[in-house]
């Protein structure tokens, strides 16, 4: 769990608004107790609309700017976009390559990613390239940003290995999901996603306040059974012991 040593986190997602759903209040309490927040987007979400009047490099730009104010929101102290395809995203040398940079240059003790896992429920099917986003993450923590001879060009740019000592995979949880509460932060969460206004249909009051009723639901029915008000929950992985 988080401690007075444990200063930086990085959450590794597939697209914009995935950390906000996912971790929102978890990110915007740890910034509060002074934990510095950095984010890093597998893809910018050129994917994510219906309208076909929008481009790719349009949808990009907007998304990247919606998800830049949402870490603004956070509190986060940078947003780093690796501009991998929506839609397309592989765990491939590539992507692991490009996150094992980000871990060796920020250092984070906890890494916060989507759990891979993580398939379908009763009611959904999760994102493939959240699972490969995931994926991708994990492979790098352990064991290709902790090796020197991983991706040696990485050394020749000056990023030296680096151990992260604690993992939180959003989604479900497990059987003994990582409970945090959220109640003093659940506003900022929100308010963060409404940053995302391509997504949220921030033109639309009537969808607007549903996204929020859904959202605080949600986060009080894990919440509830844990014994606070709202809440987010994690899978734990313990590295540093």
């Amino acid at each position: 769990m988080t401690n007075e040593n444990n200063k930086k986190v990085m959450i590794i997602i597939a697209h914009p608004d995935d950390g906000e759903f996912g971790a929102g209040g978890t990110l915007a309490k740890w910034a509060r107790e002074g934990f510095e927040i950095y984010y890093t987007l597998c893809t910018s979400g050129d994917k994510g609309t219906s309208d076909p009047k929008i481009t790719a490099s349009e949808l990009t730009a907007t998304r990247e700017t919606e998800q830049q104010n949402a870490a603004n929101v956070i509190g986060a102290k940078g947003v780093a976009f690796l501009r991998h395809t929506d839609g397309e995203l592989n765990n491939n040398e590539s992507l692991r390559q490009d996150i094992s940079r980000e871990i060796r240059r920020i250092k984070p003790d906890i890494v916060i990613c989507q759990d891979p896992t993580n398939r379908f429920g009763d009611n959904h099917i999760n994102h493939p390239d959240h699972r490969a986003a995931g994926d991708a993450a994990l492979d790098c923590i352990y064991p290709s940003a902790r090796d020197y001879h991983a991706f040696p060009q990485l050394i020749n740019e000056g990023f030296m290995p680096h151990n992260v000592l604690e993992v939180y995979l959003t989604g479900p949880g497990g059987s003994t999901p990582t409970v945090i509460d959220i109640s003093s932060t659940i506003e900022v969460k929100i308010n963060a996603l409404l940053e995302h206004r391509s997504q949220v249909g921030a033109d639309n009051p009537e969808r607007v306040e549903m996204l929020i009723s859904r959202v605080k639901e949600r986060a009080n029915n894990l919440g509830k059974e844990f014994g606070v008000e709202y809440a987010e929950i994690f899978r734990y992985i313990a590295l540093g012991r």
